[in-house]
């Protein structure tokens, strides 16, 4: 499950999982994309950086996932820099949880914009480039557990990952005929600088713990490996899926 050769963008790449999984993919001799957005400028080259000192080829692009017109730039200098396109993933996101009857529409079209319109916009584009190019790809969706689960305060996020699913599915239907598959990874609970303040509360760390079946977090790494598969020669009859990394989570929580 080597990625030697291929070249890869990882959205949301300057910390949590998108880091992982674009150190994991240059570990694995993909060259790297590390698409950042904001104030990630720092942690972007971190993970460059990081890339870099393990013998790996990457650079950082800034690309707002939203804006149509910074998702053609970022393909564009993708492709001028490496000369192709063979791997996208879509893992920038945001998630801010609020009851819904205090919600006001401004954060939906926020999350909604970027949770699920990225994944279009990414997803679109990258696909362009695949077909031009004639030899297939790879487009792998971070969703998560929430496009099966509800979660309370969580409206937005639950209806971008939701659709998210559909639209996976969907595009995996029309972009098979080009050699492209297109799935989901949807993790559950991660091990990330998000969740320090959960981690913080022993009662509600506890609690979260108490309906995972294996009793822990998982590790971004967890996720990256994932990533790998999915991202490689070894998954090419694969295609149309969501793959939930979640300790057991979904089943245990909703017995589906």
């Amino acid at each position: 499950m080597r990625l030697d050769g291929k070249v890869a963008i990882v959205t949301g790449a300057a910390s949590g999982i998108g880091q992982s999984i674009a150190c994991t993919y240059g570990a694995n001799g993909a060259a790297v994309v590390v698409d950042y957005v904001g104030d990630g400028q720092q942690g972007a080259q971190a993970t460059v950086d990081m890339i870099e000192e393990a013998g790996g080829k990457a650079v950082a692009i800034q690309a707002d996932v939203a804006r149509p017109d910074d998702v053609r730039s970022l393909v564009a200098q993708t492709v001028q820099t490496y000369g192709k396109l063979d791997i996208m993933v879509n893992n920038a996101g945001i998630e801010k949880d609020m009851p819904f009857l205090e919600t006001p529409f401004e954060l939906w079209q926020k999350i909604v914009a970027v949770d699920l319109g990225g994944v279009f916009l990414c997803s679109q584009e990258a696909a362009r480039q695949m077909v031009k190019q004639g030899e297939g790809g790879r487009i792998i969706n971070v969703s998560s557990v929430h496009e099966e689960l509800p979660k309370p305060g969580g409206v937005p996020y639950c209806a971008a990952k939701g659709g998210m699913k559909m639209m996976m599915r969907t595009m995996c239907v029309e972009l098979a005929p080009h050699k492209i598959t297109v799935n989901n990874i949807g993790p559950g609970a991660i091990d990330t600088p998000l969740d320090a303040p959960l981690k913080a509360n022993p009662a509600l760390f506890n609690e979260l713990l108490d309906i995972i079946p294996l009793h822990r977090m998982g590790e971004p790494e967890e996720v990256a490996e994932l990533a790998v598969y999915l991202g490689s020669d070894a998954s090419a009859y694969v295609t149309g899926s969501t793959f939930f990394i979640d300790g057991g989570m979904l089943r245990f929580a909703k017995g589906l």
